[in-house]
């Protein structure tokens, strides 16, 4: 039997939350605090293992092959029909080690600012992380369902529980929860129907049967069970009311989680399920789909510009940028069946941008959720209008701010600017009124970030009457003036930095794993 690298990675989590429920402070003598300093540590270490055997399968998947690869299968319900397939191809590898990285960076970061359950917090955490990689690893419908509702759970509590009290969070938690359910209630519904023509739950074997092909009213009702599920949990216009108020209210840790990996399991099931199980229904409906992409593009940015609340203009912006993967996805659709010279090679292209955005997406907002978290701690308030003049006194989260907003604006030489480049040539040859309509909003995002982000915190005079007192978060204590970044933030950021960079000089060691898995995908509907 070959190395179970998967399992390990998905079940590791689970362990490890396990560990941290023990009373070790009762079986060892020792004290709260003490104990409490352990579990943080534990979880750390656990969520270390996962991020390790996911650099080793970013080095060991084989690109040039591609397809599934590290497949693991065994009988689960044999009565059912259901197993345990699991497997990892060019669009899952590069969302698996971006789900270890941010959930490793995530517990890091909450190791020094988590200060009430403790023990709750990094379980809970770890339970998610279990959640969200076997999501991506499933190839079963049946236990890639039973991964996406365990995520849904410890993401309510996180909200509920550690949220910002001044935010609404029992709310907000609650709204998440019935959004995301109903999706999960139509994609239910949606499985059952494919398992009932096709006789099977396994993923690959449904790509292969094509379920209702003779039936294009079943199958545009199976595609859209599936579809209302990822499109609220992308989530595209109008599917997106509940994601301010969740990101809002969420403490810094599981914004960076939303945004970073769970807004892209919505993507990733489109990518995985909607267009290779339903190639017909999503011809059909990719103007739709396109639609629904660039009015997100558009209408994501214009509030934007609109609001007040730093975190809440970043809760705004995934709206706008996970736009682009949806309209990359809708002109591969639209794509499908076209005899056109290089018409399948453009839809590769778009797709190719989708998936790349997925992933550059995660690092850039989650590192925009990490620096709103690192004023906030020392503030106590996102109000854009209390701030301004921080360039001069904190120079080097000003440094950090200024690459991690210039890579969301989509300049070039930084990883932003590839995904939405890719996206849009691939869109201008498919669909070029729409993808003209979607340039519109890459200038309104370009102003909301240098108007509202950069001039509104860091440009103009420093007025220390608008915040009397700072709180220094390595103690507690209150300050007069702000403190630049401390060690553990720094060391938070860097990864997210470094990646910014270098996907942003050199983006084909990622593309790599796209391009194939694009290819394949297009020219095989």
């Amino acid at each position: 039997m070959s190395f179970p690298i998967l399992t390990l990675i998905t079940f590791v989590p689970l362990l490890g939350a396990i560990l941290c429920l023990l009373p070790w402070g009762q079986w060892l003598g020792w004290s709260k605090a003490r104990e409490e300093d352990f579990i943080r540590l534990l979880a750390i270490l656990f969520s270390l293992v996962p991020l390790i055997l996911a650099v080793f399968l970013w080095l060991a998947y084989d690109k040039a092959a591609g397809g599934f690869q590290f497949e693991e299968m065994a009988a689960w319900i044999p009565a059912l029909g259901v197993s345990y397939h699991i497997g990892v191809d060019g669009l899952s590898v590069p969302l698996v080690f971006l789900t270890t990285l941010l959930t490793t960076l995530g517990l890091y970061y909450s190791s020094h600012v988590i200060k009430h359950r403790v023990r709750e917090f990094f379980v809970l955490f770890l339970l998610l992380e279990m959640g969200m990689l076997g999501v991506f690893v499933s190839l079963d419908f049946v236990l890639f369902y039973v991964f996406w509702e365990i995520g849904l759970v410890p993401m309510y509590f996180l909200i509920g529980i550690w949220g910002h009290e001044e935010d609404r969070p029992q709310y907000s938690a609650i709204k998440f929860f019935l959004y995301t359910l109903v999706g999960s209630v139509a994609m239910l519904l949606a499985i059952l129907g494919v398992y009932f023509d096709t006789g099977t739950f396994d993923i690959v074997k449904a790509i292969a049967l094509k379920p209702f092909a003779a039936n294009p009213m079943l199958a545009g009702l199976a595609f859209w069970g599936f579809f209302l599920a990822f499109a609220i949990k992308m989530p595209v216009w109008p599917f997106h009311t509940w994601l301010p108020d969740a990101h809002t209210a969420a403490p810094t840790a599981g914004s960076v989680i939303l945004a970073g990996v769970l807004l892209k399991l919505g993507a990733y099931g489109l990518i995985r399920i909607n267009l290779p199980v339903f190639p017909t229904a999503a011809k059909t409906w990719a103007p739709l789909m396109i639609a629904l992409g660039v009015i997100s593009i558009v209408y994501g940015a214009l509030v934007c510009m609109a609001q007040t609340d730093l975190k809440r203009l970043i809760a705004y912006s995934s709206v706008s940028h996970m736009g682009y993967v949806m309209l990359g996805v809708g002109a591969a659709a639209f794509a499908i069946g076209m005899k056109r010279a290089g018409a399948l090679d453009s839809a590769a292209m778009a797709l190719n941008g989708a998936a790349l955005q997925m992933f550059n997406h995660g690092i850039i907002t989650g590192g925009l959720f990490f620096l709103v978290g690192v004023i906030y701690e020392r503030a106590h308030t996102r109000e854009l209008n209390l701030f301004g003049g921080l360039s001069a006194k904190v120079p080097y989260y000003y440094g950090l701010m200024m690459v991690t907003a210039l890579a969301s604006l989509g300049l070039p030489g930084l990883a932003g600017f590839w995904s939405e480049f890719f996206v849009f040539r691939g869109a201008f040859d498919l669909v070029r009124v729409w993808a003209a309509i979607g340039v519109i909003g890459v200038v309104i995002t370009a102003a909301y970030i240098l108007w509202r982000i950069v001039q509104s915190v860091f440009l103009g005079q420093y007025d220390p009457q608008k915040i009397a007192h700072w709180t220094n978060p390595a103690d507690g204590n209150m300050t007069h003036e702000p403190m630049d970044v401390l060690l553990f933030e720094k060391v938070t950021l860097w990864p997210l930095i470094f990646f910014m960079i270098l996907f942003g000089v050199y983006p084909t060691p990622i593309l790599d794993f796209f391009n194939r898995m694009t290819m394949a995908l297009m020219h095989g509907l």
